[in-house]
């Protein structure tokens, strides 16, 4: 019998004495198989046809814009947007440590000592990792969702660069039967005109399972000389492909509007609001008396000078300097015993609180700080009394900050897999166990003697 296999060792052809067979393809067939590896119903995917090609994106977001109006609404709320680069700067912490966890003690803390390739060390501190730190959180905590393409040298044998891809700019294509889509990049989503096909680029997107397998069958296959992806995601929303993000619930429940709006209703009620402080009744006898008419050839002298006394009361009454001062003046009582030319100066009640709307301000700035698992003390967002109350004290905020530290442990596991397939595939861990841990900056209390302390994790 002869068999005749591609070259990914399917039977295509057999031949043999009693009959002649070749190899039947059924399109159920990869029905069948998503069915089984990534079941999932294509019909209720928001699609968009790429012009010019055979495939398909899943839209991100009804409309596919959710990162464009997801950045917009963070750009336009402060408490958001400094929560959410917070989230990024702690949990980068202040750089990679590469080290070898040698045992644990008696607490059951690792005991760590550094790696003695220094190259791995300087690896982890270059401009690159820092950079890619830094985007790949921003994009993570922003939208759910990073894509890091991982640049090969010209070989193809080593990873020269982590270059994560703004999450504006890419969208992932629809699942094929076996549940792999490929990253689609391209500078046009959001724009009102159609794709241009010459300016999108698709990549190689490594599987949620082994993504690590995955490269390194890559590498042996001597495809890795092309750009491929490594998804970064956050899995809490279940969604395989488009993760939301921490902040959503927030915004879904209206305080994310509510914190943005407060500050645009407050601006327009102080720009429109009367702010009258003063009444001041000031009787006709008075001026017929101060300036007579009939010492004034022309009316408008005469308008002049009671401008001019006018002018002097005014600045008598206002101004920082003239707080607290008194003002004199004097009246006369008529034949019939009767007060005239009385001054009444009368303060306005100004009726505008803009108190309770600072509450409800502070209150959604609260909530979308919980929804980051972020104590509003550590911000220094506390509120002195009611439902929002908080102890601003050093011990809360120090205690606040650890609970943030320990909770970003799995945020920092991924982010670092990218860097541990690079390291992996570029040999640099070859018969080493090399860990990386994050170093941090802990507030200590005065009584330890020092301010800070250093700490991995």
């Amino acid at each position: 019998m002869n068999i005749l296999f591609n070259s990914e060792g399917t039977p295509m052809m057999l031949e043999c004495a009693h009959f002649f067979g070749d190899t039947a393809y059924n399109a159920m067939d990869d029905v069948r198989k998503r069915d089984i590896l990534a079941p999932f119903d294509v019909s209720k995917l928001n699609t968009q046809h790429i012009p010019g090609t055979n495939k398909f994106v899943m839209n991100w977001g009804q409309d596919n814009l959710f990162p464009l109006k997801a950045a917009d609404k963070i750009a336009s709320t402060s408490v958001l947007n400094t929560g959410l680069k917070f989230l990024r700067s702690l949990t980068i912490g202040q750089g990679l440590y590469a080290c070898e966890v040698t045992g644990v003690d008696a607490k059951g803390n690792e005991v760590l000592s550094p790696i003695e390739d220094k190259s791995i060390q300087d690896y982890l501190d270059s401009p690159m990792i820092r950079r890619y730190m830094e985007l790949v959180s921003r994009d993570y905590f922003k939208f759910g969702n990073s894509a890091v393409q991982m640049i090969p040298s010209v070989n193809g044998d080593t990873i020269a660069a982590l270059a994560p891809i703004n999450a504006i700019y890419f969208r992932y294509t629809l699942p094929d039967a076996y549940g792999q889509c490929e990253t689609c990049v391209s500078p046009y989503w959001g724009q009102p005109h159609m794709l241009p096909q010459e300016e999108v680029r698709f990549l190689y997107t490594l599987p949620n399972v082994r993504p690590d397998a995955f490269a390194h069958a890559l590498k042996a296959q001597g495809k890795m000389k092309a750009s491929f992806v490594y998804p970064v995601r956050d899995s809490w929303s279940n969604n395989d492909w488009y993760s939301e993000p921490i902040w959503l619930p927030a915004y879904r429940l209206g305080w994310v509007d509510i914190a943005h709006m407060v500050p645009t209703f407050l601006k327009k009620a102080y720009q429109n609001q009367i702010t009258w402080k003063w009444h001041v009744q000031i009787p006709y006898s008075y001026w017929d008396k101060k300036y007579p008419i009939s010492k004034y050839s022309d009316t408008n002298a005469r308008k002049m000078d009671i401008q001019r006394d006018m002018d002097k009361i005014e600045n008598n009454l206002c101004g920082i300097d003239n707080a607290e001062k008194p003002l004199f003046t004097n009246y006369a009582i008529n034949e019939m015993g009767r007060i005239e030319e009385e001054w009444k100066i009368t303060a306005l009640d100004n009726k505008y609180k803009g108190g309770d709307n600072l509450v409800t301000s502070a209150a959604a700035n609260s909530e979308i700080l919980f929804a980051l698992m972020v104590n509003p003390n550590v911000l220094g967002a506390g509120m002195p009394g009611g439902a929002y109350a908080g102890n601003q004290g050093g011990s809360n905020i120090r205690e606040a900050f650890l609970v943030n530290i320990a909770n970003a442990w799995i945020d920092r596991q991924c982010f670092l897999d990218p860097i541990a397939l690079a390291l992996d595939l570029n040999g640099m861990t070859a018969g080493a166990r090399v860990k990386i841990r994050f170093r941090n900056t802990v507030l200590t209390t005065l009584d330890t003697g020092a301010g800070t302390q250093k700490t991995l994790s």
